[in-house]
């Protein structure tokens, strides 16, 4: 497949299987630009597998911890992946301006080394209008939530922002060159599992998407090249 395209391809580990996540990085390396780690690969094994995964063949890492705490915690959590060489990481725009200035003047400490990305989140693609609202207490809709909180980030020097594709072309017009990471990518044939508000390849890229994160779309494929083209996201073949 194309470089440009490759590049645009964060691949989902949803694994605490190291031996198995390093199979995944294997087979996919050819198709996926980054891959994203969580909690699940991260607490058993430490923030070392990410030279396993390097030595495996993943050219760059996404680390997904969603950093939410105090400023001096989350400034020390930046500091320990960019000792890593992480390429991007995220963190809750909830946390606030605090929080967020901490972690950017943290990255820049390192931009001569490894500076990693930092890329903010504000609703998961899991919830829905009523969690927003009953649970969390937020009388915007999840668009306006999403678009607020996606602008202050930014503008307090984040490089983006997470948003699903349905939310994307909102808030590219807020957060102008910035990034936008679109997760819950789905083939219109494939399953919503535990995401709400999903959409293919296609549909991010021409909502102003920069970089998908595929997951079991792509780590479940026999064929990952059939399934990127399920996705739009290659031409289907003649």
């Amino acid at each position: 497949m194309q470089d440009q395209m490759k590049h645009k391809i964060i691949c989902a580990i949803d694994t605490g299987d190291l031996d198995e996540a390093t199979s995944i990085v294997r087979r996919l390396a050819p198709y996926a630009g980054a891959f994203k780690i969580g909690h699940g690969l991260t607490l058993p094994h430490g923030l070392d597998v990410i030279d396993r995964l390097n030595d495996a063949g993943a050219e760059r890492i996404f680390l997904d911890m969603k950093f939410h705490d105090i400023p001096s915690s989350v400034a020390i959590g930046v500091r320990e992946a960019a000792k890593k060489g992480v390429w991007m990481l995220t963190l809750h725009l909830a946390g606030g301006p605090a929080m967020i200035t901490a972690a950017v003047e943290e990255a820049q400490e390192h931009a001569m080394v490894v500076r990693p990305m930092l890329v903010g989140v504000s609703v998961l693609t899991s919830m829905n209008e009523n969690d927003l609202r009953d649970w969390n207490g937020v009388s915007r809709s999840i668009p306006e939530q999403m678009v607020a909180l996606s602008e202050r980030g930014v503008n307090l020097g984040l490089d983006g922002v997470v948003c699903s594709v349905h939310e994307a072309a909102a808030i590219r017009k807020v957060v102008g060159h910035g990034v936008i990471v679109t997760p819950g990518i789905r083939s219109v044939k494939g399953e919503s599992h535990d995401q709400n508000r999903i959409g293919d390849g296609r549909d991010a890229l021409d909502a102003g998407a920069d970089y998908m994160v595929i997951g079991r779309a792509l780590t479940n494929a026999a064929d990952p090249e059939q399934a990127i083209r399920d996705l739009r996201l290659m031409e289907p073949v003649a």
